[in-house]
């Protein structure tokens, strides 16, 4: 046979305030006149040592009725049946005695075992807890590391039921809130000394500041040992229940500024005259008593070594036994007891004309109070105490913070309130300032990379969590305007990012306007090429009479100058914001008015040829092309343009359009032709006029007259051509406002070639050789 199992180690002081609690409960519900009056409750209080095969043999110490009676000296009707259990505080414990307990239809009542695994009623049908489940636990913990914006941190736990379950219930909340883990790492306190230097070791080379630990009070005291004795780098800390409210862990001081939940503390009306009331005759009669005294007092009850001389005054000890200011675990015993009693309560007692009369000799059964323990809901010292289906209890929590007071001493304070009932998120109540680790009041930075900036995307680096990534910026057209953003989004297609590219701004317009550089130097030299041309014209109109005006047919000369006029004026309106009518307008303007402008320099050259063959002997042809027939040529070559371009206009005429697609940066308003073929119809009628001229003044070019036009035209028409071939490509080529600037440049360059090649000379000799400007001069043909 194995040897018997023993405790070992020392006593725990909470455990013993938690086991006084219940006792004092019972002692307060048997001197109740309302709550099972008449009826006592006996009790037996065992010690699983934090052990499962402690736990399993004392459980079926009282499964098996070993012992007749379980309190001494009093009376009791059915001495030696259990009703209810009240623990363990473990959960490993708590599972093995509930797989026990539950064949027999006994309900247990636990104060401190909160792994979620219990709320399963089809293992654990018989399983309640006054502390909620670790579930609820876990994901508040989630929810509170994802509050101070922590995205990067570690996890340690206890190699048991409670911190194996707990853990996996956090991971799987983190996850979803978007927290990334570094490490999980697991211990238990019965591990040898090399593994907590292990995990001490990960949480010292860590980059994680935060620290989630979700283990028992027992393993981290030995994992804050081995941290104490290398500290790490400064990390903070968040706490399951199970530690973080012990006022005894607070004596390492590099955890100062720790925070996580607690349960709520409440205060118990008397019990601290109860726990402080402990005789020496109490004492000794109780070895658990006497090892707490020894303990705590330092001296020995028994040996005669040391012996405790009875002046220890246990009211001024300073322990976790006599501390009430934080009644948390308490609490719950005392909820346990309560609600055992009052489920028995309910099933032996009926009340009548408001008194409670209760069947003290009826035979209960345990599943029985099982049943009614389902249905209690009561409150006691205003704390509301009920069950869901699952067994467990309203999720509420104390945040709690470690905190250094003025003497440097470290304090559990509760800075806030967390709320599972609550809508999501509104659970977190935090009403008092949280000091963090080093004793700061800013919140620390826990991620694996700083936050991306607006204007920048994440992008995961490559093997690592998705928590590690850098941050790189937004494509060309796309901003983010948001931090960490997982995508850049496209701009609409009116609008472009700015520098920053973290906000959509409207692209700017480009068109040739009148403040542009280009347009102001373009505009004048259009203005100046309409009055140089109104100028020649008045120097014509004040020599008409003159032989060299007379000589080269004044009528198609002002007629051909009033044409370059409105060519020059027709560039003016390829200036400015494209509209509707001005779209129509510069392209029919600039197609008539070169083409008025051709047909007038091609009368002239028809006049040349036709004025030389009319010096020929029995020539009578200038009688077939006098000025009316040459009206008719220029009024007839013009109607054709006309009717080309109000066909252009009819069917599909030019039209103001955004021009997105050149440049992605700005928006270039110009105008669309609407019907190419009409576009290219009218440049090709002008061509063809301007290569039918310039054939008919290379003919007539040496033909032996002073004042002989046919050079001029022919150098004049030479410009015009050369100017429009190169037009074409260099209009197609021509990106965005440069495309209207290459039409204004032909224009102006081809205007300014007629002007000059066929008025130039002529006005030289009219204002500055007036001597060449007589009949004499015009019919001496053997002057050079």
């Amino acid at each position: 046979m194995p040897a018997p199992v023993k405790c070992k180690g020392s006593i725990d002081t909470v455990e013993l305030q938690s086991t006084s609690s219940m006792v004092f409960a019972i002692e307060e519900i048997n001197n109740s006149t309302d709550l099972l009056p008449g009826i006592e409750l006996g009790y037996r209080i065992y010690d699983s040592c934090a052990s499962v095969p402690v736990a399993v043999h004392v459980a079926f110490q009282f499964l098996n009725r070993l012992e007749a009676q379980f309190n001494t000296g009093k009376n009791c009707s059915q001495s030696g049946v259990v009703m209810a259990v009240v623990g363990d505080s473990g959960s490993t414990p708590s599972i093995t005695m509930s797989q026990l307990v539950s064949a027999f239809n006994i309900a247990q009542v636990s104060h401190f075992a909160t792994c979620a695994c219990l709320s399963d009623k089809q293992q654990y049908p018989s399983f309640f807890r006054t502390i909620p489940s670790d579930q609820f636990q876990a994901e508040a913990l989630a929810k509170l590391v994802k509050h101070f914006g922590w995205t990067w941190i570690g996890a340690v736990r206890s190699d048991s039921d409670y911190g194996n379950n707990g853990m996996a219930s956090f991971l799987q909340a983190a996850q979803k809130e978007g927290i990334c883990v570094e490490y999980s790492v697991s211990f238990y306190r019965t591990n040898p000394q090399s593994r907590f230097q292990r995990v001490a070791d990960v949480i010292r080379r860590s980059t994680a500041v935060v620290v989630v630990a979700f283990a028992s009070f027992g393993d981290m005291k030995i994992l804050l040992e081995e941290l104490s004795r290398d500290p790490s780098p400064p990390r903070q800390w968040i706490g399951s229940e199970s530690w973080v409210t012990s006022t005894e862990l607070t004596q390492y001081s590099f955890c100062a500024g720790a925070i996580g939940f607690g349960i709520p503390k409440s205060a118990i009306p008397g019990l601290r005259d109860f726990l402080l009331n402990l005789s020496p005759t109490q004492v000794s009669a109780s070895p658990v008593f006497t090892e707490f005294w020894e303990d705590a007092f330092n001296c020995s009850l028994k040996k005669k070594k040391k012996m405790c001389d009875g002046n220890e005054d246990i009211q001024n000890l300073q322990s976790e036994y006599t501390d009430t200011s934080q009644l948390r675990i308490a609490n719950m015993v005392y909820k346990a007891v309560y609600a055992i009693a009052h489920a028995i309560h309910n099933a032996v007692c009926q009340k009548t004309n408001a008194i409670a009369k209760c069947d003290k000799l009826i035979k209960l059964q345990s599943n029985r109070v099982l049943t009614e323990l389902k249905k209690v809901n009561f409150s006691q010292n205003e704390n509301d105490v009920s069950f869901n289906a699952n067994g467990d209890p309203v999720a509420i929590y104390d945040l709690v913070n470690w905190q250094k007071s003025g003497s440097g001493i470290i304090e559990i304070v509760t800075v806030g309130l967390y709320d599972a009932s609550l809508r999501v998120g509104h659970e977190f109540k935090i009403n008092r300032n949280i000091t963090w680790m080093e004793d700061s009041r800013k919140v620390p930075v826990s991620v694996c990379t700083n936050s991306c900036p607006p204007g920048t995307r994440k992008m995961l680096q490559k093997g690592k969590p998705i928590c590690c990534y850098d941050c790189i910026a937004c494509p060309e057209g796309e901003i983010s305007n948001i931090t960490d953003s997982a995508d850049c989004l496209p701009c609409h297609k009116e609008f472009w990012p700015n520098a920053k590219r973290d906000t959509c701004i409207p692209k700017p317009l480009e068109f040739l306007s009148f403040q542009d550089i280009l347009g102001i130097i373009l505009a004048t030299f259009s203005v100046l090429g309409a009055c140089l041309a109104i100028i020649i014209g008045a120097v014509f109109f004040y020599h008409r009479k003159t032989p060299i005006v007379r000589a080269n047919n004044s009528e198609l000369s002002f007629l051909l100058l009033i044409s370059l006029t409105l060519c020059f004026l027709c560039s003016l309106t390829f200036i400015g914001a494209p509209s509707e009518w001005s779209c129509m307008l510069r392209h029919t303007a600039f197609g008539i008015t070169f083409v008025l402008c051709i047909s007038c320099v091609l009368g002239k050259t028809i006049v040349v040829l036709m004025a030389f063959k009319a010096t020929l002997p029995g020539s009578n042809v200038m009688k077939w092309f006098g000025p009316p027939q040459q009206r008719m040529t220029v009024v007839s070559f013009t109607f054709i343009q006309v009717l080309i371009c109000t066909v252009w206009l009819v069917v599909s005429p030019p039209f103001p359009i955004k021009n997105l697609t050149t440049y992605k940066e700005k928006i270039i308003l110009e105008c669309a032709l609407g019907s190419a073929v009409g576009f290219w119809a009218v440049l090709g009628y002008i061509g063809l006029l301007a290569s039918f001229c310039f054939i008919l003044a290379v003919l007539a070019r040496k033909l032996p007259d002073n004042f002989n036009e046919a050079k001029l035209i022919t150098f004049s028409m030479l410009i015009f051509c050369a100017v429009w071939i190169t037009f074409i490509p260099a209009y197609v080529s021509s990106p965005g406002k440069f495309t209207v600037v290459v039409e204004i440049f032909a224009i102006l360059a081809s205007s300014f070639g007629l002007i000059i090649f066929i008025f130039a000379p002529k006005c030289f000799i009219i204002l500055f050789k007036p001597a060449k400007n007589t009949k004499k001069y015009l019919m001496n043909k053997n002057q050079s």
